[in-house]
């Protein structure tokens, strides 16, 4: 049965998955990279970029699971890209050139309309305008069986979690304070919504946490 799964999401150790001012130099915002120094040391993430071998140990073979048995992504508009409010015409397709590393259907969620965008390697990029549960409609219709990744970002992330609605969730926690920016955790009693943490895997730049839902709330 398709769920819906956070993974290799990167936090600080006070919570924050993304930095302040981010934009079209600073997509993860000021210090935001330094969330993922561990995925971008890996031997996954470097063969990936053809820029040669990484390293191959908790963090590389975490990294790859992240991409088993997915059959389409949700995104949050941020994650799509920098553009607010209408979109002014169809040139921005991603941060990822002409072949993003999904290769499977994308739902974009956004309050304004677009046509599909197909790219090349399998990539489609959906938008919806209609709400977090339509767009994780869509996705499980068009995974087939296989699970839905929420790629983020954190105010996306947040929202799925409010709803009960994200299964499991893998947090790669990074020994560094941030201090400000967008907090994953503020606010938010995962405990009572009914999760509960059931593994912890330390790794060479990240303790990987695995986050899940239980039946019933606490």
């Amino acid at each position: 049965m398709s769920k819906l799964c956070v993974r290799c999401f990167a936090v600080s150790l006070d919570g924050y998955g993304a930095g302040t001012d981010q934009d079209l130099k600073n997509p993860l915002g000021m210090r935001g990279p330094e969330l993922m120094e561990w995925f971008f040391a890996t031997d996954f993430w470097k063969r990936m970029h053809k820029l040669g071998e990484g390293e191959r140990g908790v963090d590389n073979r975490i990294a790859e699971k992240g991409f088993d048995n997915i059959g389409a992504w949700i995104l949050g508009r941020n994650m799509f890209g920098p553009v607010r409010g209408e979109w002014p015409d169809d040139a921005w397709k991603g941060w990822w050139g002409d072949e993003p590393p999904y290769h499977v259907p994308v739902f974009v969620l956004t309050h304004y309309a677009r046509a599909p965008i197909e790219m090349q390697g399998g990539t489609t990029f959906h938008f919806v305008t209609d709400g977090i549960e339509s767009a994780l409609a869509q996705a499980k219709a068009a995974a087939r069986g296989r699970d839905v990744r929420l790629g983020g970002g954190v105010a996306t992330i947040r929202e799925y979690l409010k709803a009960r609605l994200v299964d499991d969730m893998h947090l790669a926690v990074r020994p560094l304070l941030l201090g400000a920016g967008e907090n994953l955790l503020a606010g938010l009693d995962l405990r009572a919504l009914g999760y509960a943490v059931e593994e912890s895997n330390p790794g060479e730049r990240a303790t990987h946490m695995i986050v899940r839902k239980r039946e019933q709330p606490a």
